[in-house]
Formats: structure tokens, C-alpha cells, sequence
């Protein structure tokens, strides 16, 4: 029986009609939507004059990681960090994936942009991807002056897939005593390998840009063997205490919603600050896939004015600032 369904915001609906669906995902299909290339990022360099590294960092069994660094030509002071994770449900993508949302903040605030390849499932399968993001963090801090970054200004960001390692590395670096991270933004985040919510049964059976069949698949093929953890699945972690400034969205529409609602319900709960919003009718990605779509750029406006005023209260002229009585 098909559970009844918020209704698609009408643009957005529209504009799905032009995409190819599919209910489930297959090793096949996979592979070929792997030989898709990402757009070139070049694509999304606005007003701001753009430098771009490319490196590799290992891992501890000899593996080497390409990092993507976007910075802006001229700085006057220590820049903030976007660390960017990609979507793709861990099965897919690349660090150039969704790359113009943290773009829009280099554009808007003069952040620093690093984004990291991860190892995706199934060739890698377990704790290494986000063992992979933490390396990542990790490397971050430790050449901040390098990257001409503030390293109190480190802020983890990720859509989807990423956006549930985002929360998985800002819980690893709470516990690990390090390195320090500012705030998290966790855009449609995949935070519970269990696909158990009333969202991810009512976006089952029907073809869409992530059903209930394909988160199934992803995180099957990201488990294998392996038993689950909250840095992987960090809607099993027993403690959201001690958590940076969270921001959370997702749509009403989409397999996520109700683990991202729960999520940010117990970071309340522990005494965070979270902000989250439910965009009516939206489906999952919506924001990536149609940028153009009103309802996308009132989602990334909220989240970048989000973002200016966290970075505002992280600034080091404020924190210099006498308090006033």
C-alpha cells in the first residue's frame, strides 16, 4: 500500500518531469552514471578571481586522497574554511560534485574551499570513507597558515551522503578532542543506515531522484560486513551533546526528512543550537539538481544567511570586543 505524500512544490515538479527516474539503483547503473562527468567548477567562479590546487594526502594504507583547494586571489586576513563533502550516496560522485554551493561562499564571505575524494562504496565499504573525511579535516588544520585559513573558522559542510559524513566527522572530532570545527551545515543529510522512518516508506515504489530502494542499495553497499557506527550512521550515536552551531534542511518530500527532524530534535534536546528547516514540497537534492528554481534560491539564501551571521559571531573582531554592560 503507497502511504499518501506531501505534494511537490508545482515548479519543481515541472522541472522533474525533465529528468530520467528510476525507483532502484543497480551495479549496472551504477557504473554508468559514474562515467558522468561533474560540471567544470570553473562554471560557478562569479565576480571573485579564483586560485586552484590540486593535491593528494595519504592514508595509513598507502592510499592517496585528491583534495581540491579554491581560494580567493586576494585575502587581507585569515579566511574562513568551507570543508566540503559531496553527495552521491556514498556510492558516487567526486570532490567536484555540487561544488557551486560552497562556491557561493567563497563568491560571498572569502572562504577557503577544500574538498576532498573520499573512497566510495563498494570498493571501499565501512569506517574508511569517513575515516577518509577525517584525514581530510585533519590535514585542514594542520596547514592552516598554508592555506592562509583561520583555524577557528573551520566550517564541515555536505549534501546527502556528504552531508551525513559532515556529521559523522563533527561527531569523531568531538570525541577525538579535535581538530576544532566552528559549525556544521548538513544539507539533506543521510544519517540512518536503518531506512525505517515513515519518510523513506512513503517515497518507495515509485521512480525519483533517491527512493527508499536506492538508499537501501547505498548503504548496503557501504556496510557490507562491516557492524555500524555513529561516525557512519550518526543517528546511532547515544550523545548529540557538545555539537558546533548545526544548520539542517531537507524537503518534505524526500526520504530523509524525518531522520534529518530527529536529528536536529536531539541536538535540542542535548542543549545544541541547531537551525532547521523543511522546504514544502521539495524533494531530495532539489537545490543541487534545480538551482534555478524559486524555491532553491530561497533554500540557499536561508543558508547563507545563515552561514554570514555564524561566521559574524566567529569573527575576531567580535570576539576582541569589550563586552558592554
Amino acid at each position: 500500500m503507497t502511504l499518501p505524500r506531501p505534494a511537490l512544490d508545482p515548479e519543481l515538479s515541472d522541472l522533474l518531469t525533465t529528468m530520467p527516474l528510476t525507483t532502484t539503483l543497480t551495479p549496472d547503473l551504477l557504473a554508468q552514471i559514474r562515467q558522468y562527468p561533474s560540471t567544470p567548477p570553473e562554471t560557478f567562479y562569479g565576480r571573485r578571481t579564483v586560485q586552484r590546487r590540486e593535491l593528494t594526502i595519504p592514508t595509513p594504507d598507502g592510499t592517496h586522497l585528491p583534495l581540491s583547494i579554491f581560494s580567493p586571489a586576494a585575502s587581507d586576513a585569515a579566511a574562513p574554511c568551507i570543508y566540503w563533502l559531496h553527495g552521491g550516496g556514498m556510492v558516487m560522485g567526486d570532490r567536484l560534485s555540487q561544488i557551486d554551493i560552497p562556491l557561493e561562499w567563497l563568491e560571498e564571505f572569502g572562504a577557503v574551499v577544500v574538498s576532498i575524494d573520499y573512497r566510495l562504496a563498494p570498493e571501499a565499504n565501512g569506517s574508511t570513507l569517513v575515516d577518509d573525511c577525517y584525514l581530510g579535516l585533519r590535514w585542514i588544520a594542520d596547514h592552516a597558515d598554508e592555506l592562509g585559513i583561520d583555524p577557528t573558522r573551520i566550517i564541515v559542510a555536505g549534501t546527502s551522503a556528504g552531508g551525513g559524513l559532515a556529521a559523522g566527522i563533527t561527531l569523531m572530532a568531538r570525541d577525538h578532542h579535535g581538530p576544532s570545527i566552528a559549525a556544521q551545515i548538513l544539507i539533506c543529510p543521510m544519517l540512518d543506515h536503518r531506512n525505517t522512518t515513515v519518510s523513506s516508506h512513503q517515497y518507495a515504489g515509485d521512480p525519483g531522484i533517491w527512493t527508499r530502494e536506492k538508499n537501501q542499495f547505498a548503504w548496503q553497499s557501504v556496510l557490507g560486513q562491516a557492524t555500524p557506527n555513529p561516525y557512519l550512521s550518526p543517528a546511532l550515536a547515544d550523545d548529540l551533546s557538545g555539537l558546533p552551531a548545526t544548520y539542517i534542511d531537507a524537503g518534505t518530500a524526500e526520504v530523509f526528512r524525518d531522520e534529518d527532524v530527529t536529528y536536529a530534535t536531539r541536538i535540542w534536546s542535548a542543549g545544541g543550537q541547531a537551525a532547521l528547516h523543511i522546504w514544502p514540497g521539495a524533494f531530495h537534492g532539489f537545490d543541487a539538481v534545480f538551482p534555478q528554481a524559486q524555491l532553491s534560491r530561497e533554500a540557499r539564501h536561508t543558508r547563507t544567511t545563515w552561514l554570514a551571521r555564524t561566521l559574524d559571531q566567529l569573527s575576531p573582531a567580535r570576539s576582541a570586543a569589550p563586552l558592554v554592560s
